[in-house]
């Protein structure tokens, strides 16, 4: 059986930010994503763990302007300065919160970029850097394909075989695959052969159900399936609700009771 986290960001937005994490653990959740932290206090977001006893499993990096469309600094070689200054909070809110994952998002390439070449350069050096930082520490990296399609257009790392190929060319053992079966469904669709190709370098997944990015019982991928394929390949991590409910989070969790969520 799967663990299933909240991803509180983009769950129970009916809600303030601050209350999501009790109706996360109401829900029956015991781990719980927050892309962006940085907006409160990290003794704020400590004492909503506390209270809930949930674990924090995943923040992403401060990535830029995320409000105006920006996706990520790891791949911009004029943004190293402000990527470096983001890995050292990162870490200082991933500590507090007991988070053992941080998600290094890449960025998007200008519409101007007339080649790849320095973009490539930025991101191998930026992701090792911030490797070796948060090692250093015992955290891990998480690198994540996001589809360009429709939901980032230019962003740097769409697919599994890049993100599989940059994990083996940088060799640090605390980089890892952020396997999002949203993106990975779009981009590249054969999920769960794909899921199992990129196993061995699998640290978290996260789900949602293309064509709308709705509730795993909405859309096209067969979720039953692919949990059924998650556990039987052994792994044993988290798999995070990062999707848009079709309406108020708590009602749409008809799909999640056989993995003990929801009433």
């Amino acid at each position: 059986m799967p663990k299933i986290a909240a991803n509180v960001t983009m769950l129970y937005t009916e809600l303030p930010e601050e209350q999501r994490y009790a109706a996360a653990a109401a829900d029956g959740f015991k781990g719980v994503e927050m892309l962006f932290p940085y907006v409160h206090a990290k003794e704020t977001v400590r004492s909503w763990l506390d209270e809930t006893g949930m674990e924090q499993v995943l923040i992403n990096m401060p990535s830029g302007d995320w409000a105006n469309g920006e996706r990520g600094l790891a791949c911009l070689p004029e943004r190293t300065g402000e990527f470096q200054d983001g890995v050292g909070e990162a870490i200082d809110y991933a500590r507090h919160l007991g988070c053992p994952r941080i998600h290094v998002v890449a960025g998007a390439l200008p519409d101007d970029a007339s080649s790849r070449t320095p973009y490539e350069d930025a991101y191998r050096e930026n992701v090792a850097w911030a490797a070796d930082k948060m090692a250093a520490v015992g955290l891990e990296v998480m690198l994540e394909p996001i589809n360009g399609k429709r939901d980032a257009p230019g962003f740097f790392l769409q697919t599994t075989v890049a993100g599989r190929s940059i994990i083996a060319e940088l060799n640090r053992p605390n980089v890892k695959l952020q396997f999002d079966a949203y993106h990975v469904q779009i981009m590249e669709g054969d999920l769960v052969t794909t899921f199992r190709d990129c196993l061995p370098v699998v640290g978290h997944i996260q789900i949602g159900n293309p064509p709308d990015r709705h509730e795993p019982d909405v859309g096209e991928t067969n979720y039953p399936y692919f949990f059924e394929a998650v556990d039987a390949s052994g792994y044993d991590g988290w798999v995070a609700c990062e999707y848009i409910p079709q309406g108020e989070t708590s009602a749409g969790l008809g799909w999640a009771r056989p993995y003990g969520i929801g009433g």
